[in-house]
């Protein structure tokens, strides 16, 4: 924090905080670590209207069809940091579409991404490849309840999630 204002936290910063434990990044590659952010891989991708995920190769994304798509990070964030997700712009220059929210501070988990393939052309999508960024903020102060003290609906989950825990 720089004179009680939040900031974005620098490779270096993420790095340090990764070494000291206070924030995880599990299947961490060195190839993501941006000058302030993360980039976040594929692991999954599920189609809307189609049945199965496709978890290896390429997907190809129809015309003007949404899609979701799960990370092979998974995070963990401390209870005075947040994270903003931002697309990466190889895929908007595609014409890919993403509307993510914040990861909010006390979050475990993989990240499900709502995403929309608004081109006239199929998008295609290896698995594995960087999807979005993860650009982390700091709190002014730390939260009084975390992520899973909140709702924590999607704490802990792994792959596409469409439905939060507590609509099961």
């Amino acid at each position: 924090m720089v004179n009680g204002s939040m900031c974005i936290l620098s490779d270096k910063d993420i790095l340090r905080s990764m070494e000291n434990g206070r924030l995880g990044i599990t299947d961490y590659n060195e190839r993501g670590l941006t000058p302030n952010g993360y980039d976040l891989r594929v692991s999954e991708i599920s189609i809307r209207g189609k049945e199965g995920l496709i978890k290896d190769g390429i997907a190809s994304i129809p015309p003007r069809t949404m899609f979701y798509v799960s990370t092979i990070e998974r995070v963990r964030m401390p209870s005075d940091v947040c994270a903003q997700l931002w697309l990466r712009t190889t895929w908007i220059r595609k014409g890919v579409m993403g509307a993510f929210g914040k990861i909010d501070a006390g979050f475990e988990g993989t990240l499900t991404l709502g995403a929309y393939n608004a081109s006239d052309d199929a998008v295609e999508i290896p698995i594995k490849e960087r999807f979005c960024q993860m650009v982390f903020e700091t709190l002014h102060s730390t939260a009084e309840k975390s992520y899973s003290e909140r709702s924590g609906n999607y704490q802990g989950q792994t792959g596409v999630t469409l439905n939060p825990k507590n609509d099961l």
